[in-house]
């Protein structure tokens, strides 16, 4: 079995990384790489992306449920009518990661998101990486693409922010942009299909809650 894929404790082989903790297993077999049509959910992958930048990807996932809170379950119009109290709010929320330019980046985005003329759901699935073949070890998989990185210059001229290449291609592979789940993981064919089925559609911008 190649080092890249590991057999958890119900025999099923994962992703390494998917089989380390038991926050990490639920989050890969249930949501990694499924395809997201949905703009707030969008928003607040790319949100919690922008969060992770410097932290790991586990610290992110433990304050999840804090930062839905905060952030008003990152519904994108509400986050953008966020004013100066919500930053001074959100910078005395222990719960969440507290830093600035990252909480005004995020309110910043909700706005621009807002200013789009095509649903987010439609501008991301744009740039949906083509079907390629499934990686087979670790060093197949990239920290950017030519699509991550031309996705992030089109946030950028779109006034998004902590938009770089890298982070926009963790959320590409959150959300089924792409499918980077190892060779023999067990959940890749189903996501694989999901992804095949799936059709970019304008969101009502309304909780999925």
């Amino acid at each position: 079995m190649s080092d890249a894929l590991l057999r958890g404790s119900d025999g099923k082989r994962r992703c390494w990384w998917g089989a380390s903790s038991a926050e990490y297993a639920a989050y890969h077999d249930d949501e990694w790489g499924r395809p997201v049509l949905d703009d707030d959910e969008l928003f607040e992958l790319l949100c919690l992306e922008g969060f992770q930048s410097g932290l790991s990807w586990i610290t992110i996932l433990r304050k999840r449920e804090n930062f839905r809170a905060a952030f008003a379950d990152f519904r994108i119009e509400a986050v953008a009518a966020f004013g100066p109290r919500d930053v001074k709010r959100l910078l005395n929320d222990a719960g969440i990661v507290r830093n600035r330019m990252k909480i005004e980046a995020a309110i910043g985005n909700a706005r621009a998101a807002v200013a789009l003329d095509t649903p987010l759901s439609e501008l991301l699935w744009s740039y949906a990486e083509p079907r390629g073949k499934a990686p087979r070890s670790r060093e197949d998989l990239v920290p950017t693409t030519p699509a991550s990185t031309a996705l992030s210059k089109e946030l950028k001229r779109r006034g998004f922010r902590f938009v770089g290449p890298t982070t926009v291609y963790s959320t590409m592979q959150s959300c089924g942009l792409v499918n980077d789940h190892i060779s023999g993981c067990y959940v890749r064919g189903e996501v694989e299909r999901e992804i095949r089925s799936a059709t970019p559609r304008a969101s009502s911008r309304s909780s999925r809650r």
